[in-house]
């Protein structure tokens, strides 16, 4: 190969799982391509777990910003905002975006995160119903609370919490609507979410549990929401936040293997070993992502072998979680609900408001759930990952590393 040419690579999805993996690339291989980017919205990268604080009024737009046009310039990369790729054509190896233009490509990384769940019932497509994925549901959410009084937000998970903490700031009443009996049912346990719930409801929210959406009405804009339970909540606005599903719709034209998202093996590489794919729009193992330290691995994992550094692979690890909803604490790690054989240990101290249960199977702990002060919950956490005996700190783990002996890990 001469000098002058560098082979061809093309990033599907501008966002952060992507241009981690091409920041990777560039730090070990740089000039090793010439990189193409094509973006579906039409901003630069910016960080997308930032956008509650950009609805709540704590950022602007400028300041989550990422990567400006200047970083794309800097490294000699084409990018191409708001028009996003249509098409793959993997036998001639180019890819076609919505505007015509076509990119041949040596290597392609698939980067289409995710999509909001959008509940289908009747009214889903009304104006004024929204997820909470990007900057533009941003605009239009601020745009309601100025010109609108009420708001509803479907999904008491992570993300509704945080929309709906925006919306009651902007000064909006918000209603939220969960399916489940408890919030944050993926992260909490049935004592911290009532915790939760008392702590959101004190600020000014409404939170109705374990009612489902039936229909979304109005005549040529949402004016409100029906529940199951029969009540008919008033509704300028609805943020869809029942959860997101892989972006796998060009994938799946393109002929790759997909199921619940693009299967990759342990070098983010898809059946097609010139295609790879990170962060939401991977499974690995059968296993999904939507956690910002998962899909950071990845991107190194796939940045190295893109690099021609072949030793490294993609291990699936525990995670933590931990939460801050709207200034209230919250830790989660590993096994939170426990099984047969299994005990718990809490902790629960009602003038703090702080809650603590811990879950050991044996002489190992297995789940922690901290509420108020997580202080400890990585302390909890590396005890749970190097699967530590604990026999001898049982009666004393509960009150955290600094009254157990530190030698006894």
């Amino acid at each position: 190969m001469s000098a002058t040419h560098r082979p061809a690579l093309v990033v599907v999805g501008n966002g952060m799982a992507g241009m981690r993996t091409v920041e990777e690339l560039l730090a070990l291989a740089p000039g090793m391509y010439d990189i193409t980017v094509f973006g579906a919205e039409p901003h630069v990268n910016y960080n997308r777990i930032m956008l509650s604080p950009v609805l709540a009024g704590d950022k602007t737009q400028d300041d989550i910003v990422l990567h400006p046009r200047a970083w794309y310039a800097e490294h000699g990369i084409t990018l191409h905002t708001g028009d996003p790729v249509v098409a793959i054509d993997r036998r001639r190896r180019i890819v076609c975006s919505q505007s015509g233009v076509e990119v041949a490509y040596d290597r392609l990384l698939l980067a289409t995160g995710s999509q909001p769940f959008i509940v289908p019932v009747p009214g889903a497509d009304l104006p004024g119903v929204v997820g909470f994925r990007d900057l533009d549901d941003v605009d239009t959410m601020l745009q309601a609370a100025r010109d609108g009084r009420h708001a509803v937000v479907i999904g008491g998970g992570l993300l509704g919490l945080e929309a709906a903490n925006g919306l009651l700031r902007r000064g909006m009443d918000v209603t939220v609507v969960h399916l489940t009996g408890s919030l944050l049912n993926q992260q909490l346990d049935g004592d911290a979410s009532l915790l939760l719930k008392g702590a959101l409801e004190r600020r000014g929210l409404r939170i109705l549990l374990g009612v489902q959406t039936e229909a979304i009405l109005g005549d040529g804009k949402v004016a409100s929401v029906r529940l199951s339970d029969g009540v008919t909540l008033p509704a300028d606005l609805v943020v869809m936040a029942a959860g997101v599903r892989p972006n796998v719709a060009l994938a799946r034209a393109a002929g790759l293997h997909v199921e619940r998202a693009i299967v990759v093996d342990d070098t983010l590489q898809s059946y097609d070993p010139r295609v790879y794919a990170v962060g939401e729009c991977v499974q690995h193992r059968r296993a999904t992502f939507g956690l910002v330290a998962p899909i950071w691995e990845q991107a190194r994992v796939c940045a190295a072998h893109l690099a021609g550094f072949g030793h490294r692979r993609y291990v699936q690890q525990a995670v933590a979680t931990k939460l801050k909803v709207t200034g209230i604490d919250l830790y989660s790690a590993g096994d939170i609900v426990g099984g047969p054989g299994t005990q718990d240990l809490v902790l629960r101290d009602r003038r703090s408001g702080m809650y603590k249960r811990l879950v050991l199977d044996g002489n190992r702990l297995t789940g922690a759930v901290l509420y108020g002060d997580v202080a400890d919950g990585p302390w909890y956490f590396d005890l749970i990952g190097r699967g530590v005996d604990i026999s001898a700190l049982r009666d004393r783990l509960l009150f955290g590393p600094a009254l157990c002996d530190a030698q006894a890990a």
